[in-house]
């Protein structure tokens, strides 16, 4: 249902108050977790929604602080031989000792950091009627509310055409308009009035400290219908209009030839003259051209008509609403559109985009033993791949750090990329963290499923087979037989953030054949090969790739059903950690399947139902819970073992337990006060898409993971691997139609439980398939 305002000037009658993708409220917001969000891909704004006072939180995806530093340990793989000789003889603590000492490098210096704020002041207005919205498939915020001025209405977007924030103030009152503006930094800036009506705020991050970072600017652009502008100090004073246009923007000289301040102004002076009807069409078409591919539909309820807060507490006290589910998964689909489409350099850091903190937990940079990977788990499922290069293109850029730290910290040829980065693109293990070498073979999986999602052979060649090969050049090096057995492990090495109790029964972390590092080179080793393959390559290195893949140690099961973590049966210091890395090859993998690898999937299974057992198995104590992203990651995994209702209640609990009152995911920080982390968003989103539509085993599978909570609905758009656009309908738990359009045609297998059947589709073409999987002409 949409409640339309219309009459209040241009384009004002498109405004949602609620409805399937909207988010709304009866009030503003009292901190940065209730705002909401607008994003182009480089720009991005909280927008607070006050009456009297209005803050847009602002950002621009180059806001770093830090420089380039060394960070490679120089000659460190001299002690690589030691270290493995000293973990294979069990001696955990002195290997441990010799990394910190002569293989981690200094930690780097830096954070994201916010580009400042833009403030809005009013006068003192008695509002009634308040409603506070976010319309995720237009991707424009808003206000309404009427006071003693009539009804008063705003907007906000940020839009990738125009590459500007645009803020709209309306009146219904004829020059019921007034407002003061200003911009604002917490530190490092200096805001200037360039003429009546506009400010320049410039800086740089963390001036004059040995983090400083990069140098910015912002513009800003008052537009008036009527009444006057006037300067007063860093101020504009806007009086007696009818209506109001602002536009911002913001640059920096990051990778960037072209100066900062000619940008901010060359960006405002193309924006100016376009009518407010007119930029905010091209926002909403390039914007619901992205977000409107998809749709879902989940059942309706009693809370689908009440705003977006109550129907959180409402599932946070215990309740059921399907609805909120399906606008859960479309803000996950939101804000990666809003972090990762261009214009930008940058991928979707742990923030996304959007980032409050001068000093943000763990820098708001790029972790790649999970995070990372799970902000883009969703680009190709829920039908949003053009967000793909963003990822691909800065793994491609790290390719000459981390070809430096293969040569020189690992003595190896190809790339690595350790645990996090930066802006300045380190690729280093460094000091307070642990090695970890597997940063770039995890997020190359990304390289070859843009591939498979999108049969882009030119692609393939010029871009992914390149990056493939280089990353799986660094483990052909990398790899070291087990004395016992012969096999080829990876090490030394973590399974990350988790701890073993070592036979000593001290605590310990690194190992010779971690699972996790053993289960993604095996997949790095298959998806070059098939990569090859699709090229016509066949070379002295592809042979190499193909004879060590076939010596990698398995993954192996435990004397209690479970998957091994480590490549010994170690007992866990923490069963239920916040990380599943031993399941990775269930997923994001896919070599784990319970129709394929039936006893690996038993493992699996058990290896996940004591992860996230309400209680320790061995000592009875509650477990705390755990966060976001590894719930998020944990819906996925059930959702693969084909469980729906166990990926639904995990689905649940994320709501539950790390869900800001915005729909943001919530991770704890020291502080107490918690962190907004888009991984959480993005695997929620993924895990629902996989509950829906599966196709990593080599056919397209319908509804492998309905839960008996979703009796009927509907799914619009998803994409399959092969080039496959998905719609499915259900009712009563059982398939009614599904319709499969193929990009390129070709032979496809489709199942449904344990009907499975075979096609051929013409290229462009669209098969219709019925309840008994028959072909509907």
């Amino acid at each position: 249902m949409r409640t339309l305002l219309c009459g209040l000037g241009v384009v004002m009658c498109s405004m949602a108050v609620h409805g399937d993708n909207v988010l709304w409220y009866q009030q503003p917001a009292e901190g940065w977790h209730q705002a909401l969000p607008v994003g182009n891909g480089r720009l991005g704004a909280m927008v607070f929604g006050g009456v009297e006072t209005e803050r847009l939180a602002l950002n621009e995806e180059s806001v770093w602080s830090g420089q380039p530093m060394q960070t490679d340990r120089v000659g460190a793989y001299k002690s690589l031989p030691e270290i493995r000789r000293l973990l294979f003889e069990g001696k955990h603590r002195q290997a441990e000792d010799l990394v910190k000492r002569h293989v981690l490098g200094p930690r780097p210096l830096g954070s994201y950091q916010p580009l400042g704020d833009l403030t809005l002041e009013f006068p003192k207005l008695a509002s009634k009627n308040y409603r506070r919205w976010l319309d995720l498939s237009e991707g424009v915020a808003g206000v309404r509310f009427t006071s003693e001025r009539g009804l008063i209405h705003r907007e906000v977007f940020a839009s990738p055409v125009h590459d500007v924030l645009v803020v709209r103030l309306t009146s219904e009152q004829t020059g019921g308009v007034d407002v003061s503006l200003k911009l604002s930094r917490e530190g490092g800036a200096k805001t200037e009035v360039l003429n009546d009506t506009m400010l320049r705020m410039s800086g740089v991050t963390d001036a004059g400290k040995p983090s400083e970072g990069v140098r910015f600017v912002a513009g800003l652009q008052v537009l008036t219908e009527g009444g006057s502008v006037t300067p007063e100090g860093d101020r504009l004073h806007v009086r007696d209009a009818n209506h109001v246009t602002i536009l911002i923007t913001a640059a920096t000289n990051y990778q960037s030839t072209e100066d900062p301040t000619a940008r901010v102004a060359r960006l405002l002076e193309a924006a100016r003259p376009v009518p407010y009807a007119e930029l905010r069409a091209a926002h909403v078409a390039a914007h619901a051209e992205l977000m409107g591919r998809v749709r879902l539909e989940l059942g309706t309820g009693d809370m689908d008509e009440r705003p977006t807060d109550q129907r959180l507490q409402q599932v946070q006290q215990g309740g059921n609403d399907p609805g909120l589910l399906a606008l859960y998964f479309q803000y996950g689909r939101y804000l990666l559109i809003g972090s990762s489409r261009a214009p930008g350099w940058l991928p979707a850091n742990l923030q996304g985009i959007w980032n409050h903190r001068m000093a943000p937990p763990w820098f708001s940079g790029w972790h790649f033993n999970i995070n990372v990977q799970m902000n883009y788990w969703p680009a190709e499922t829920t039908n949003l791949s053009e967000l793909h290069p963003k990822l691909i293109h800065f793994l491609d850029r790290m390719r000459e750090n981390g070809r430096k730290t293969a040569r020189d910290v690992y003595g190896a040829d190809g790339f690595v990329i350790s645990h996090r980065t930066n802006a300045n693109l380190f690729t280093s293990p460094v000091t307070g963290l642990n090695i970890w070498p597997m940063g770039a073979a995890w997020t190359v999986q990304h390289v070859w499923e843009h591939y498979a999602f999108t049969g882009d052979k030119k692609y393939l060649r010029s871009t992914g087979y390149p990056i493939l090969r280089d990353a799986s050049a660094f483990f052909l090096d990398w790899l070291v037989p087990h004395p016992e057995t012969g096999e080829l492990v990876s090490g030394p090495s973590i399974s990350p953030e988790n701890v073993y109790i070592a036979a000593d029964g001290q605590q310990a972390q690194l190992d010779m054949g971690p699972t996790m590092d053993q289960q993604i080179i095996a997949e790095l080793f298959d998806n070059t090969l098939a990569a090859a393959s699709e090229l016509g390559m066949e070379d002295g290195f592809v042979e190499r790739v193909r004879a060590s893949r076939a010596k990698l140690a398995p993954t192996r099961v435990g004397s209690d059903g479970r998957i091994l973590e480590w490549s010994q049966e170690f007992p866990e210091r923490e069963p239920n950690h916040r990380h599943a890395s031993h399941l990775y090859a269930l997923y994001p993998g896919g070599a784990i399947t319970p129709r394929t690898t039936p006893e690996l999937a038993a493992a699996a299974r058990k290896s996940l139902e004591v992860r996230t057992a309400p209680t320790d198995q061995h000592t009875g104590h509650a477990h705390t819970g755990n966060t976001g992203w590894s719930l998020a990651q944990f819906a996925g995994l059930w959702a693969r073992l084909a469980d729906g209702d166990q990926a639904l209640a995990t689905l649940q609990r994320l709501l539950q337990n790390a869900t800001y009152p915005n729909l943001m995911d919530t991770h704890p920080t020291r502080d107490g006060e918690g962190v907004f982390q888009i991984d959480g968003n993005s695997g929620g989103t993924a895990a629902i898409a996989e509950m829906l539509l599966q196709s990593h085993a080599g056919e397209i599978e319908l509804l492998p993971a309905l839960p008996a909570a979703w009796p009927t609905g509907q799914v619009r758009g998803l994409r399959a691997r092969g080039a496959y656009t998905v719609d499915i309908e259900w009712v009563d738990g059982k398939l009614v139609r599904a319709s499969i359009q193929s990009d390129h045609g070709g032979p496809v297998a489709v199942r449904l439980g344990d009907n499975a059947a075979s096609f051929t589709i013409q290229p462009g073409a669209t098969l219709v398939l019925n309840p008994e999987m028959n072909e509907v002409k």
